[in-house]
């Protein structure tokens, strides 16, 4: 299927008491004409109108709105590929697919269930990883829980809840934390949850082909207040790499730091290549993705950016170095 066939989907993930039922709540009852299937993972905080679900014999519950709601009591693929069955059939009509995450849950597997299965894969777009971080408590949540972590270096958006309840000087520093640990993912503040449908649908942060806005600056800083065991860092070049000894390179860098490696994504500048190359993956998986084409009098560069759980950055960057062409 082309993109614009597949049914995109959204993760919703973030700690305990982030904020992610309220807007799940919200986006399930709110009349913004879509059909949305909610795919709700049961274990962990009571969810999206769990009385409903609980009376119900079925897994899948339609709402009057038009909207779905499911429960994942066991394999999320088998959930997917019911509502792909009765969707194709005509028994169930929606236009796209959120999957919220337990507050305590590594959003990594969830996101790999589109690379793994090729039926689902095929079918279904994944379209973003939403991560809601509640700023009141997320300091010491980040401090103590390394799947808070994870949930921060997946994002590809980080919505900031609460900040009514925060200094304005403690949220900045919150903020810049964030952004060091994750530099690609757009931070955004909401009150209760209550950010627009726009701010959480339709953002193509997992698309190969969408315009990767990598901002690096908040790698700058030297001062680190915080030892966090997810990282980032950046890799630029002005100079083209070689394509061979480049994915040589990432493949057996992969293989040996892959569980480490949270996401990682890029621009590349290959020789003999008209057009940029677009790559990024998840753990173990690597895609890449031919761009647009170089302008004729634009500047031709390479830009990566790594997140991940305690990364060799030095080995990293000595290694992408010996990629480039001499």
């Amino acid at each position: 299927m082309q993109d614009r066939d597949m049914v995109p989907v959204t993760i919703l993930t973030g700690f305990l008491g982030s904020g992610k039922t309220t807007l799940l709540n919200r986006i399930l009852k709110e009349d913004h004409g879509q059909r949305i299937a909610v795919i709700e993972n049961e274990f962990g905080e009571s969810g999206v109108d769990s009385e409903i679900i609980e009376k119900s014999e079925e897994q899948i519950v339609e709402m009057n709105n038009g909207c779905i709601c499911c429960t994942v009591r066991g394999d999320l693929i088998r959930i997917l590929g019911t509502l792909k069955e009765k969707r194709d059939q005509g028994a169930l009509k929606f236009d796209r697919v959120v999957i919220e995450t337990t507050g305590m849950a590594d959003p990594g597997p969830v996101a790999q269930t589109f690379f793994t299965d090729e039926e689902i894969g095929n079918y279904y777009l994944l379209d973003s990883i939403i991560t809601l971080v509640d700023a009141k408590h997320a300091p010491k949540q980040l401090d103590e829980f390394h799947e808070a972590q994870e949930q921060v270096g997946f994002a590809d958006r980080i919505l900031l809840s609460k900040t009514d309840l925060t200094k304005e000087d403690e949220t900045e520093l919150l903020i810049k934390r964030l952004k060091r640990m994750n530099p690609r993912a757009p931070i955004k503040k909401v009150h209760f949850g209550n950010a627009p449908i726009a701010e959480v649908l339709d953002i193509r942060g997992f698309n190969l082909n969408a315009i990767l806005e990598l901002d690096p600056e908040f790698l700058t800083s030297i001062a680190h207040e915080h030892h966090d065991e997810v990282e980032s860092f950046v890799f630029k070049a002005d100079k083209p790499f070689d394509g061979q000894k480049l994915e040589n390179f990432l493949s057996g860098m992969i293989q040996m730091y892959g569980p480490d490696l949270l996401r990682y994504k890029g621009i590349l500048w290959l020789k003999g290549k008209k057009e940029r190359v677009v790559f990024q993956g998840v753990h173990m998986m690597m895609g890449g993705d031919m761009g647009k084409p170089w302008g004729p009098k634009e500047k031709k560069s390479s830009l990566l950016v790594f997140i991940g759980k305690k990364l060799p950055k030095d080995l990293f960057i000595a290694g992408l170095e010996e990629c480039l062409v001499k």
